[in-house]
């Protein structure tokens, strides 16, 4: 390594020499900074899942505009819309169909632990509201109290999952009604609930009778090929007499959604100040060894400056020795992390994953945080006079 480091710097690796001096406080120093980088990885992997489950739901459909109730941040918040508005909707010219879709949850009671489903109601008719996959098994929901069934739901076991199919349906029962599953799609627990499920609109009112089919949680429109998304909602918000009604195009409403639970739930934000705290924790662990290790070489340091040597040689150290902490620290740092994210992906069959922009993004970081606390650790040496550091 010093080799390597003499070629790189073109000089004696003071920095990662003096950090060798002693390979206990090395060890040390290079554990601190792989549990802030871990520390980093988990909050951002929980982020990243947060917004990957969020974004989720909105893939289960197609639709270019969102009709949602005023208080309604996300697609399971809120209160209802009148249908009407859907029928005001469809005289834009560039409006060509379009369909409520009914949101609520439903505890399936099993054996081991009761399934929370964030259920979706909508018209088994109206495939092209609905994804490619969805799309293609709208024929069962035509049938009665008949839904498809989320099979990355948390708590229920994959091989009784793969065996729900039309041949070998599924039932449970629900509010008194018995509910027979015929197939399964792609979803995956979220923050929300352990899975999803998706019904047609007739089974959702009889599931849930105080519903009326008047009042759907959301309206769904598709436009004529080329008309813009954001001009069409803004022309409707003129258009629909109710004015406290959200309009916006599909895309922003799940924009707006994945902003809301970043910023104003409690997890999001919690989950925020983690990445805010393992930085911290990062930049005065590094900050603590290297102002350490200049304290503990002041003599040298004021021979060296006596000697003539300028502060950006003494700048030059303390980086080297930085940079060699932020690379070493986190290559563990990476590897701890990406196994405990594997480990609670499992656990909990959430989106949690390690992914490229991750690491860079935590690498790139880590060398700027180290760098800042080398930084701040020479703050000493600059206006110190060579008589005052002996």
């Amino acid at each position: 390594m010093s080799r390597l480091l003499q070629w790189l710097f073109r000089r004696l690796p003071i920095g990662w020499l003096q950090l060798t001096h002693s390979r206990p406080r090395f060890a040390a120093a290079l554990a601190g900074v792989a549990f802030a980088n871990v520390l980093v990885f988990v909050q951002l992997g929980i982020m990243n899942s947060m917004a990957t489950a969020t974004m989720k739901p909105y893939g289960f459909f197609r639709a270019d505009i969102m009709i949602s109730a005023s208080d309604a941040n996300s697609m399971t918040e809120g209160g209802n819309v009148a249908r009407q508005w859907l029928f005001q909707a469809l005289a834009d010219p560039d409006v060509i169909a379009g369909a409520g879709i009914f949101v609520a949850n439903v505890n399936w009671a099993r054996p081991e632990k009761t399934l929370g489903l964030t259920t979706y109601g909508i018209d088994p008719t109206l495939p092209d509201f609905l994804s490619p996959d969805m799309a293609a098994k709208t024929t069962t929901l035509q049938l009665q109290n008949a839904g498809i069934l989320d099979r990355f739901s948390r708590g229920l076991p994959r091989d009784e999952a793969a065996a729900i199919r039309p041949q070998t349906p599924l039932s449970f029962e629900v509010s008194g009604k018995t509910l027979t599953l015929y197939d399964t799609f792609a979803g995956g627990g979220g923050f929300g609930g352990d899975g999803f499920m998706m019904v047609s609109d007739q089974t959702f009112l009889t599931l849930f009778p105080a519903r009326r089919s008047a009042a759907p949680d959301h309206i769904l429109l598709k436009l004529a090929p080329g008309a813009n998304a954001g001009q069409v909602a803004a022309r409707l918000r003129d258009l629909i007499s109710d004015k406290t009604l959200r309009t916006r195009s599909y895309a922003q409403a799940a924009a707006d959604d994945l902003s809301y639970q970043q910023t104003k739930r409690p997890t999001g934000i919690i989950f925020g100040f983690g990445v805010i705290i393992g930085i911290l924790v990062g930049i005065v662990i590094v900050y603590q060894v290297l102002s350490t290790d200049v304290a503990d070489h002041l003599g040298e340091y004021a021979t060296f400056k006596a000697m003539g040597y300028p502060q950006r040689f003494f700048i030059g150290i303390v980086l080297e020795e930085a940079l060699i902490l932020a690379i070493l620290g986190f290559v563990p740092g990476f590897a701890v992390a990406s196994a405990l994210l594997a480990g609670m992906a499992k656990a909990t069959t959430l989106p949690l994953a390690m992914t490229s922009g991750m690491a860079v993004m935590v690498f790139f970081g880590t060398l700027a945080a180290c760098s800042l606390s080398g930084a701040i650790a020479t703050r000493r040496l600059a206006s110190a006079d060579p008589a005052d550091l002996f």
